[in-house]
Order: structure tokens, then C-alpha cells, then sequence
């Protein structure tokens, strides 16, 4: 059984979408996406911010590999990370709308907690 859910793509197009949802969450605190999709998401989030948490060069350096934007890097060590400061993990919540009207697939809220 894989590790990871493929999510119909290859994988440097799997990489780069799971890349941008993460940089969209950390750039808006919430985004509306796919259950799935939300689920991989979260796995890349948790560790940016526990990289963020360190707060040294190479953990900015690792954190820049998982997130496309400098600006949105820059507030994630500036602003979110010391919000998370006292918590272990669980920085992230997925919250279920409901089937999609076109495709049934379940929608969710994914926000930073």
C-alpha cells in the first residue's frame, strides 16, 4: 500500500499542487479544497511550521523547498510560528461541507487552527 495518496497526477504535478495549497494556507489561514487533497496538504503545512518553530537558516532554507512564496516564508517565521509556539503538532483543522454539486467529491474548509 503507498505511503501517500497520488491523486491522479504524476508526481512532479502531485508536488507542486501540494506545494501551492500549503503556500495559499499559510498565505490566507483558510482555503476551500477537496478532503484528499486537504489530507496531503496537511503533511507538508505541520512541517513547515515545525521548521518555522526552530527559527535558524537552515530551517528557513528547508521551509523555502515547501513553500513558494518569500513573503509568505517571511510571515510564517515572523507572525505564525510563534503562535504555535507551546503546541506539538495538530497545527491544522479540516472541516466537511458536504459532496461537490458537479463530481460528489467531499469539499472541506482546510484552516490553520
Amino acid at each position: 500500500m503507498a505511503k501517500y495518496r497520488k491523486l491522479g497526477r504524476v508526481g512532479s504535478h502531485r508536488q507542486a499542487m501540494l506545494r501551492n495549497l500549503a503556500t495559499s494556507l499559510l498565505k490566507h489561514n483558510r482555503i476551500q479544497t477537496t478532503e484528499t487533497r486537504a489530507k496531503e496538504a496537511r503533511k507538508l503545512v505541520d512541517k513547515a511550521i515545525t521548521l518555522a518553530k526552530r527559527g535558524d537558516l537552515h530551517a528557513r532554507r528547508q521551509v523555502m523547498n515547501i513553500i513558494t512564496e518569500e513573503a509568505v516564508v517571511k510571515a510564517l517565521f515572523d507572525e505564525i510560528a510563534p503562535k504555535y509556539a507551546d503546541r506539538n503538532g495538530g497545527y491544522t483543522r479540516i472541516l466537511k461541507m458536504g459532496p461537490r454539486i458537479g463530481d460528489a467529491v467531499e469539499v472541506v474548509i482546510f484552516e490553520l487552527v
